[in-house]
């Protein structure tokens, strides 16, 4: 019989304080948790196992390519035309001003009454060489906050190109339907009865 040393760590518990035991084992022993080692390139059957099939890709992206984040479809629904003036730039003031009154989108809000304020505020300030409407586009984001902002940020990419579209679009989304309806319903609905005069109609 022959005596074999092991480590405490060889027998799967740890080292402790570098104590090592010994103990009798019978001559080719192995311990339980041992796993006979596998050799990849060593034939199994005295035959190379057949080549793996070739998998072509639909585009030739290499891994890293293929691994990074999209990024399309993050630009912003408004688009501005480039502007070719030297030396322009939005003053800290001006978004100031705009954000002093910011649209949320209320019911008791009214979205003329914004679109009103925010011409009279852009009007203020001239840009040489740059038009007014660009300014305008640029600057309009900054008047929305909450459910407009998030209105906005929804819209299409690219899908507003003109001033005239941005209005158009932020009326039509902003106006509360109510507002026209209830009139419009009171005077189609409008009956006279036979008691009643027109007046008191």
């Amino acid at each position: 019989m022959e005596r074999c040393i092991y480590t405490l760590i060889e027998a799967g518990y740890g080292l402790v304080h570098g104590l090592f035991l010994t103990w009798p084992i019978k001559q080719q022993q192995v311990p339980p948790n041992f796993v006979e080692p596998f050799d990849l390139e060593e034939p199994i059957n005295d035959q190379d196992p057949p080549d793996p099939p070739v998998v072509t890709m639909a585009d030739n992206r290499t891994m890293a390519q293929l691994l990074q984040s999209p990024t399309e479809g993050y630009e912003d629904a408004i688009v501005v035309p480039a502007i070719t003036a030297d030396n322009f730039e939005l003053k800290h003031g001006l978004l100031t001003l705009v954000q002093n009154k910011q649209f949320f989108r209320h019911d008791k809000e009214d979205p003329h009454a914004h679109i009103r304020y925010f011409n009279k505020i852009t009007s203020t300030m001239k840009f040489p060489n740059v038009p007014s409407t660009s300014v305008k586009l640029m600057l309009f984001p900054f008047s929305l906050e909450g459910a407009a902002q998030i209105w906005l940020e929804k819209e299409l990419p690219r899908s507003i190109l003109t001033w005239d579209d941005l209005v158009l679009k932020f009326i039509n989304k902003s106006s509360n339907p109510s507002k026209t309806t209830n009139p419009q319903n009171e005077i189609t609905g409008f009956q006279q009865r036979l008691d009643e005069t027109f007046y008191e109609a």
